[in-house]
This record gives structure tokens, sequence and C-alpha cells, in this order.
């Protein structure tokens, strides 16, 4: 196992958070892995290379690929096969942000331009369906059918969220419910392939291969939520996106929905005028900010994202003890304080 024999109380000395800790512990892994994702960008099309770096080298942590290495060293698996299941991740993740920029007319992504106001709208889906067919060439190098079948369903069902996600936008009678299955779909499904497949390669038994995959599921579900609740508190230089688009876009996310459920009549018509036809003018985001706080619905969001979390934890119960699980318990409570 190439991961760097860090004692993990020399991590702690210097870390102030699992994933801090995580990224320590596997430096020398996640370094494959980048290796890998410069490598598989390369294109005698220029604008391929140059644009998918451009968003891959902003920054992020990384998060995805991070569990997908953590889950092989958790169980103490063949890291090495790891790496191409980490970078595939990775692309996954990067094409649909590349779609997803476009959808939504985003102006930012991770604190700098969005790559479709620099490239342009075609090329952005165009390089995006190319990382996307790149991730599944890296998946195929881990020589397992289910590997496969893993990936390339969470590659299916993330699609499905975003067309699901289209439909409920500015519906202001979406329930929490249909949100969950939105957020469990755009964003929740990555993290529970990422996680899986560390165990499958890793040939663990049946029942903590769906463990890993519930944990992921229950992470996911907390970081979309915390993510989405963001967009109503948060500081846009610190977030690195701009703050209060979700609003601007009609999306319907648990701060509003939990709003709009205690709403008296006329809060309901500015929501239907706001989020229903899009009709906004200059103070309506820091109008729709007041009946949130009203209905105190960041802390209804908090508290629904902070259940995932906790049942997150639950899943690693039937888990062998090791540094891994203890730092991958402690990131679910860490992504409930998360700013990035």
């Amino acid at each position: 196992m190439q991961t760097q024999n860090l004692k993990m109380n020399d991590v702690m000395d210097n870390k102030s958070n699992p994933l801090d800790i995580l990224s320590d512990l596997l430096d020398q892994d996640m370094n494959q892995v980048n290796a890998l994702i410069i490598q598989n960008m390369r294109s005698d099309v220029t604008l391929i290379p140059r644009l998918a770096q451009y968003l891959i080298m902003a920054g992020g942590k990384r998060i995805r690929p991070l569990l997908t290495l953590a889950s092989t060293a958790m169980f103490e698996g063949p890291m090495e096969k790891s790496y191409h299941l980490a970078a595939a991740v990775e692309f996954i993740h990067t094409a649909t942000l590349l779609h997803d920029d476009v959808v939504d007319e985003s102006n930012e992504r991770r604190g700098q331009q969005a790559a479709n106001l620099i490239f342009g709208n075609q090329a952005s889906v165009l390089v995006g369906d190319f990382l996307f067919s790149k991730s599944f060439q890296m998946m195929v190098k881990s020589g397992s059918l289910d590997i496969l079948r893993i990936l390339s369903n969470a590659a299916a069902i993330i699609a499905q969220g975003e067309v699901l996600q289209l439909s409920t936008t500015n519906d202001i009678k979406t329930s929490i419910s249909e949100y969950i299955k939105v957020i469990e779909s755009k964003t929740a499904a990555l993290f529970a392939a990422s996680c899986e497949v560390g165990a499958v390669l890793s040939t663990r038994s049946v029942e903590e291969c769906k463990a890993m995959r519930n944990y992921g599921i229950k992470l996911g579900n907390a970081f979309q939520i915390i993510d989405d609740t963001l967009d109503y508190i948060a500081d846009q230089e610190t977030l690195g996106k701009n703050i209060g688009d979700d609003f601007k876009e009609g999306k319907m996310t648990a701060p509003v929905i939990f709003a709009l459920q205690d709403a008296n009549d006329k809060e309901k018509l500015f929501w239907e005028r706001t989020l229903g036809d899009k009709n906004q003018s200059k103070n309506d985001f820091e109008i729709a900010i007041s009946y949130i706080e009203k209905h105190k619905s960041i802390e209804k969001s908090l508290n629904l994202a902070n259940q995932y979390a906790n049942d997150a934890k639950k899943e690693l119960n039937i888990i062998q003890n090791n540094k891994y699980r203890s730092l991958l318990c402690d990131l679910s409570d860490y992504v409930l304080s998360r700013n990035f």
C-alpha cells in the first residue's frame, strides 16, 4: 500500500478536521490519482485539455475520490487499483459541474469565473461529454463488472436527478420528500458509488459493501442539504460561488420548502411570484431570507442534515474499527459545519 506511513496523533496535531487528515494520510495516493487525471485529459483537440484543466485544477477538496481511496484503505484493499476508480469518480463529478453551469447559467465556480462563460456553452457541454467517456475508460481498468455497474449506474442516476430537478424548479408545491429524491440522485448517488467501489474492490462482504453504499448516500444527502442552506446564509468569497443563485434560478431547496410549509397567504404569493413565475425584484432575496428566518427554516434544514449525518455514522457500525473508519465517522459531522 502506498499510503503515507503517518501516525494518527502526528496528523491530528497539525490538522483540525477529518477531511484534511484524510488528505494527509492519503497524500501519496492522491498524487497518483492527480497524475492519472492529468494524463487522461490529454487530447489532440487543444480546447479539451484547456477547458478540463481550467476546472479540475481550480481547486476543490476532491472529497469524492478521497472517499474511494479511504474506503479502499479502510479495508486494506489494493490501493493501486483504486487510483483509476478515484480518477473516474472525479471526472464524472467534473462533467456534471460543466453541464450544471450551462443549465443553471452560473457565473462562478470554485471562486473563479464559470468555464462556460470563458469557453462557451457548447464547448462546456461537449468537454463534459468527453470527461464522461474518459471516466468509463478508467472504470474498465478495474476489471470488475460489479464496479463498472456501480459507477455506470451512478452516472445514469445523476443525469436523471438533474432532469428531476428541472421538473421541480419553479414548483412551489415541491415537498421535502421530492427534494430528497432530487439530491439523492444528483449528489448522493456519486458519494454512494465512491464509497461502495472501495469495498467491492477490496472483496468485502455483501453487507459491508451495502453499508458503505448507504453511508455514502446519507453523507451525500447531508452534504447537499448543507450546500443548499449555505446559498442563503454563507459568505460568497468563502463559499466560492454566487450566493442566492438557487433563489434566482427558482430551485426548490430545503430552506424554501420549510418556509413554505408554514407560510401565510402573503408569503405564498411572494414565493409564487419570485420562484414560480421568476418575477424577481432587487430586494426580493433579502425578503426571502427574512421569511426563511421567520419560520426557522435554516434550523430545520440543519436538523435534517444532522439526521442524515448521524445515520451515515450508524452505517459504519458493522465495519471493524480502524483510523479510516473513525475518520469517515468524523467526516459525517464535519460536513455539517463545512464552508467548501
